[in-house]
C-alpha cells in the first residue's frame, strides 16, 4: 500500500484502502473471535468485540460495533469520569477528543495515531451538536445502504490516516487519490492472484448481512438445517484461503 503508492492510479489507491479497511477487520475481529472461542473452552464467557461494524449508518454507532472492549473502557473510566454529555456540547466535545485521542496513543507512540483519534473525534461533533449520536439502535435495512456506504467511506480515510508512516504520507496518499483518474482500472484488479480475494469480501459481507440480527455472521446457521450450508460455507473459504495464501502474514494487530 505504501511501497510505491505516488506512481499508483487514483482507483488503485482507493481499492488498496478499502482492502486494507477489510484485512484489519478480518484481523482483529478473527482474532478476537478466536479469543472467544478459546476461552469458553475454558468455562469463561467473553463478551462480542465486533458487531457488523461496517454496517454502521454513522460514525458513532461504529464506535458503537467496533473493538467494544477497548471503547467501553475508555467510556467507563475517562469519558463519564470527565463528566460524560451531562454537562452541555462543548464539554461533551472535549471528552470526546479527550478518549479518541487516548484511543490514538494506546495503539502507539506516534502521529498517525493521535491523527486518527482526532479524525474520528471531528466526525462525532456535528453527531454531538445535532445530538444524532444515539441515533441508530435498531438494525440497518436495504434502505439505509447509502448511509453506510458514506460512513464506510469515512472510516477507510481514517484508516489510511491509520496505517501511514506519517501524517505527511497520509496527506500525499489521499490528494494523490484525489487528483488522480478515479476511471482508470486499477492495477490489482488485473492480477488474478486477487479473484479469490474479493470472492471472499463478497461471502463475508453476504454472511454478516444475512446473520447482522443474530450477532454474529453465521448465527442464522444454527439449526440442524443451516449444518450442511455451514460446512459448504467453512469449506469454501478454506479453499479460498488456500488458494490466495502464498506467505505468512501476521496479525497486524499483534504490535499494539
Amino acid at each position: 500500500m505504501w511501497n510505491d503508492y505516488a506512481n499508483q492510479s487514483g482507483s488503485t489507491l482507493v481499492l488498496a484502502a478499502i482492502l486494507f479497511a477489510f484485512q484489519i477487520y478480518g484481523d482483529f475481529s478473527g482474532y478476537s473471535d478466536i479469543a472467544i472461542g478459546t476461552a469458553k473452552l475454558f468455562g469463561i464467557n467473553l463478551r462480542d468485540n465486533f458487531l457488523t461494524p461496517y454496517f454502521s449508518r454513522n460514525v458513532a454507532e461504529f464506535w458503537k460495533r467496533w473493538h467494544i472492549s477497548l471503547n467501553t473502557w475508555f467510556v467507563d473510566y475517562v469519558y463519564i469520569p470527565l463528566g460524560g454529555s451531562r454537562e452541555g456540547r462543548w464539554k461533551t466535545i472535549r471528552n470526546t477528543f479527550v478518549i479518541f485521542l487516548l484511543s490514538g496513543l494506546w495503539h502507539g507512540a506516534n502521529w498517525t495515531y493521535v491523527g486518527w483519534g482526532a479524525y474520528h473525534a471531528l466526525l462525532f461533533v456535528p453527531l454531538i451538536w445535532l445530538g444524532t449520536t444515539k441515533k441508530y439502535r435498531d438494525i440497518a435495512t436495504i434502505k439505509q445502504v447509502p448511509q453506510m456506504v458514506l460512513t464506510f467511506g469515512l472510516v477507510v480515510l481514517g484508516w489510511i490516516i491509520f496505517r501511514a508512516p506519517s501524517i505527511a504520507d497520509a496527506g500525499q496518499y489521499i490528494a494523490a487519490m484525489v487528483d488522480k483518474s478515479l476511471l482508470s482500472v486499477p492495477w490489482l484488479m488485473t492480477r488474478d492472484f486477487y479473484t479469490p480475494l474479493f470472492a471472499s469480501i463478497g461471502i463475508l459481507l453476504l454472511f454478516e448481512w444475512i446473520g447482522r440480527r443474530e450477532g454474529y455472521g453465521l448465527g442464522w446457521l444454527r439449526n440442524k438445517r443451516g449444518a450442511i450450508q455451514l460446512i459448504v460455507y467453512y469449506l469454501f473459504m478454506v479453499l479460498i484461503y488456500i488458494w490466495q495464501s502464498s506467505e505468512d502474514i501476521q496479525f497486524i494487530y499483534f504490535q499494539f
